[in-house]
């Protein structure tokens, strides 16, 4: 319960979501009021990265509620984030070759990439000459 993953169906994420530690206060103002409330600043920096939204826009709409109305909230943005991740996740576990060929291409890249980097390393430490 400390985290979501990609592989949890909707009714898991926002249980997740409904369950996060919280306390009693209602959301404050302005970021000051999160000062000494990490649960709640964790929260609303979670659903403001989520929202592409400064946090104390987030507060401003929320402000002097609990966290009972904005956890929802934040599941439903959560949900719907990461539903179109989910749904090429599910594709890619179902087609393993794709998802092999895709790995393949992507450490020939990454090595690419390297080449020059790791070439250095060698020569740098005399095993390699230039």
């Amino acid at each position: 319960m400390s985290r979501i993953n990609l592989t949890d169906d909707s009714d898991t994420v926002a249980q997740k979501i409904r369950k996060a530690k919280t306390d009693p206060e209602p959301i404050p103002e302005s970021m000051e009021g999160l000062s000494g409330r990490p649960e709640a600043k964790n929260l609303v920096s979670i659903y403001a990265s989520l929202a592409d939204e400064p946090a104390q826009a987030v507060l401003a709409r929320f402000a002097g509620q609990g966290f009972g109305a904005f956890k929802p909230a934040l599941a439903e943005l959560l949900v719907e984030t990461l539903r179109p991740i989910k749904a090429r996740l599910d594709e890619l576990r179902a087609d393993p070759a794709e998802l092999d060929a895709i790995l393949t291409r992507g450490a020939g890249r990454a090595a690419e990439l390297a080449q020059p980097t790791l070439d250095a390393a060698y020569r740098a430490v005399g095993l390699r000459r230039s």
